[in-house]
């Protein structure tokens, strides 16, 4: 009766066993250590062009000259492209704005750059403040001049890319999100934390 008993015993943590294997190997982890931080309105974020390095084309800033994304190096950046002809560009705005209100810093900020017109400019900026985002710089890469929108790859509006100091995409989002919710807060946060 005994060895039965063990007999038993022994199958039951065999079993065990097995059943705890079969459960680790079907809950694949994540490639990207930020991909368990995409939820709520940003679980469409792609990580399928992290390492890619940032584009080298240039925008304009607000004096007139010309920038690159190279001159954030040592900074995490969240880069929006948004124009005023776009709706969803300008909904998530103000989530943009909070964002940068609430993360930005010496190690962290929001770069949002137009897409409008030349002729659009002036009006491309006053946007930026009346959608509470006056807090964000504003530079400008119209598409007739867009090597850094096309260098981005950057397939429809909005698009966000978050860089990393290093300057390499670490993720990407096409559409609009909610930048100022807990989701995406969580999301930078765990990105500045990588890079450290």
């Amino acid at each position: 009766m005994i060895r039965y008993a063990f007999a038993g015993l022994f199958l039951v943590a065999v079993a065990a066993i097995v059943y705890v294997l079969m459960s680790a190997a079907s809950g694949k982890p994540p490639v990207n250590p930020l991909e368990r931080y995409a939820k709520g309105t940003l679980e469409k974020v792609d990580f399928a062009s992290a390492g890619k390095p940032a584009p080298s084309g240039t925008f304009t800033v607000a004096d007139g000259t010309e920038a690159d994304l190279a001159s954030f190096k040592g900074k995490t950046i969240l880069v929006n492209y948004w124009a005023t002809w776009c709706p969803p560009c300008e909904k998530e705005m103000p989530s943009l704005g909070a964002l940068q209100a609430a993360r930005g810093s010496d190690t962290f900020e929001v770069v949002a750059i137009s897409i409008d017109s030349d002729e659009d400019v002036e009006f491309a900026r006053q946007r930026l403040t009346e959608l509470g985002a006056a807090n964000i710089t504003f530079r400008h890469a119209p598409l007739d001049r867009g090597d850094i929108v096309y260098g981005a790859d950057v397939q429809g509006f909005p698009t966000t890319i978050l860089y990393g100091p290093d300057g390499t995409e670490l993720a990407r989002l096409s559409g609009e999100a909610d930048w100022s919710s807990l989701e995406a807060v969580q999301f930078i946060d765990a990105a500045l934390r990588q890079a450290r």
